[in-house]
């Protein structure tokens, strides 16, 4: 599953409310199935995703298109949250791997759900 080709806008988010919007959340994208990770967390998953999407994410997403949201989980804190996150940081690329596949098998782009 390659990147998403449709750039997001922002007003294609705006004022649209979700209960994963302004939750606590941890997050993995992909640059394409079995492709580069990056795992982050944040309060905010639809603005961060976005951000990645358009280039603004961080710099190691922009330099290898890592954008498309391949998992996700909610939490009902920061702090753990940030927990989860720092623990799937310190996984294998394998457990990394066979997490996203236990719930999207086809890596498909999740941010088209949230």
């Amino acid at each position: 599953m390659g990147a998403v080709s449709r750039r997001c806008s922002w007003s294609n988010i705006e004022g649209v409310q979700s209960s994963n919007q302004m939750k606590p959340a941890v997050y993995i994208l992909a640059s394409r199935k079995n492709g580069a990770l990056y795992v982050g967390v944040t309060a905010e998953l639809k603005r961060r995703v976005w951000e990645h999407k358009e280039g603004i994410g961080s710099a190691f997403t922009r330099k290898y298109s890592i954008h498309t949201l391949v998992y996700f989980e909610a939490h009902p804190t920061m702090e753990s949250a940030i927990s989860r996150e720092k623990q799937l940081k310190k996984w294998k690329r394998a457990w990394k791997i066979a997490l996203i596949e236990s719930t999207n098998p086809e890596w498909n782009d999740l941010w088209v759900e949230l």
